[in-house]
Order: C-alpha cells, then structure tokens, then sequence
C-alpha cells in the first residue's frame, strides 16, 4: 500500500494531526516502512512529526478503547 513517490519532496508538519493519524495503527503506533512506502529519510521525518505532535497533546500516545 504506498501512498507517496519515494522520490517526492514531502514534508510533515507536526501541526496537521490529521493527516498524521493515518500513519498511526489502531495501538497508537507509527507504522512501519513496508505498509506506508516511503523511504528511509521520509519515514524518519514522519517520525519526528508524529513525536512532536504527541509531546504537544496533538496526538495520543495510546488509543484507548
């Protein structure tokens, strides 16, 4: 399931919680490279988006259910 060009200049903004919750799993985990297609350099910057996002209480650590 990719859902980005490898080769694309893409940013994520820790601000748009949106569009950040689509990289996170029903556990409230980042998912991983295989299921959202980006390259290493992109995986790592949707990682620190999604932390920054979390510290700010954009994004729960944990989803409860």
């Amino acid at each position: 399931m990719k859902r980005f060009k490898k080769d694309a200049g893409l940013y994520f903004d820790y601000k748009d919680a949106t569009s950040l919750r689509r990289f996170v799993d029903s556990y409230g985990k980042i998912e991983p490279i295989s299921k959202t297609g980006l390259s290493a350099k992109q995986q790592r910057q949707l990682a620190v988006a999604i932390k920054r996002a979390r510290h700010l209480a954009l994004l729960p650590f944990v989803n409860s259910k």
